[in-house]
């Protein structure tokens, strides 16, 4: 996963907040990536042009304990929705306003 922003620096220390950890790497001055699975990873990428236009999807195993995990770094989701028969989820954004939406579904 891809997030462009406008602003490697800030989007940095907001994903830092967000997933509770620094950056896994910073291959080039433009980009930051978390290493989330074994397969999987996000990037911030400086691309003025394209930031905020971005939804990121993560799938978290409990979304009451990832949300309390939020607020204890200062960040707040948007309210608690349900989709399909057993999926919560809820978003928040960036700073560029690319949306992140965490996912917790049992049925998975």
């Amino acid at each position: 996963m891809v997030a462009p922003v406008s602003d490697v620096e800030t989007a940095e220390a907001w994903y830092e907040r967000l997933l509770g950890r620094p950056a896994d790497a910073r291959p080039m001055p433009s980009l930051a990536d978390w290493h989330l699975t074994a397969g999987g990873w996000l990037q911030v990428f400086e691309d003025a042009g394209r930031a905020g236009a971005t939804f990121v999807n993560l799938e978290v195993p409990d979304l009451d304990k990832a949300l309390a995990g939020l607020a204890e770094r200062g960040l707040t989701a948007g309210p608690v929705q349900t989709g399909g028969e057993r999926t919560r989820l809820a978003s928040l954004e960036d700073p560029d306003g690319n949306r992140v939406t965490l996912l917790e579904n049992p049925v998975a």
